[in-house]
């Protein structure tokens, strides 16, 4: 009889729960046996599918790397001009606040915790962060931006990256929804040719320094 596909693996489960335990507590803190009490499995069955930390890690890396794959492709399919599909980019800090102020950005928080660790496998979960890189240099080219495409993309995730981590500091979801508006603002007031620089736009919007 086949397994309804609705229905996840043991495997799967395992990477489900090793990814919410990485993001909550840390990979380094996160033990075997942690992993196995969530999924309630028991030793002998954990070690079926999995006989290293770093083999789970590797497979929740895959994994947030598919699913930023399909939430970019659903942007792309869903939002109709580029500058809505860097609108829904932002949105995305506003849409996962509460997570953000608790435990940070997941990427971000796991490609700093395996520069620390020197761990082999900090270069694959950067490649999560070129994913993002790669995808907002296409919207800007597509807004007709060329050249500088990819220094814009790379200021919109670098300032996304910063609302994260003071999120995740002072947890304050009016901090997170000020600077996704200041975000969009910057988006408007920019036209090939002639760029505002970063932070400038709609002057009166920022707050006093």
């Amino acid at each position: 009889m086949t397994r309804p596909s609705s229905q996840p693996s043991t495997r799967e489960r395992i990477v489900e729960a090793a990814d919410m335990l990485f993001y909550r507590h840390g990979f380094e803190k996160t033990s075997f046996a942690d992993i196995a009490d969530e999924v309630r499995l028991s030793r002998g069955n954990f070690y079926y599918h999995f006989k290293t930390k770093d083999e789970i890690l590797a497979a929740v890396i895959e994994l947030r790397a598919a699913r930023t794959r399909a939430m970019l492709d659903t942007w792309t399919g869903d939002a109709p001009t580029p500058s809505d599909r860097l609108r829904c980019f932002a949105a995305m800090l506003v849409h996962n606040r509460e997570d953000i102020q608790r435990y940070g950005c997941p990427v971000g928080t796991l490609c700093a915790e395996l520069a620390k660790l020197k761990h082999p496998a900090q270069g694959d979960a950067g490649m999560i962060f070129a994913q993002f890189r790669n995808w907002l240099e296409g919207q800007f080219k597509a807004l007709g931006f060329g050249d500088e495409a990819d220094a814009l993309g790379m200021h919109l995730l670098t300032r996304s990256q910063g609302i994260a981590a003071l999120a995740n500091t002072f947890h304050d979801e009016a901090f997170i929804r000020h600077e996704v508006e200041l975000i969009n603002a910057w988006l408007e007031s920019l036209h090939p040719g002639k760029i505002a620089p970063p932070g400038q736009a709609r002057k009166a919007a920022q707050p006093p320094i």
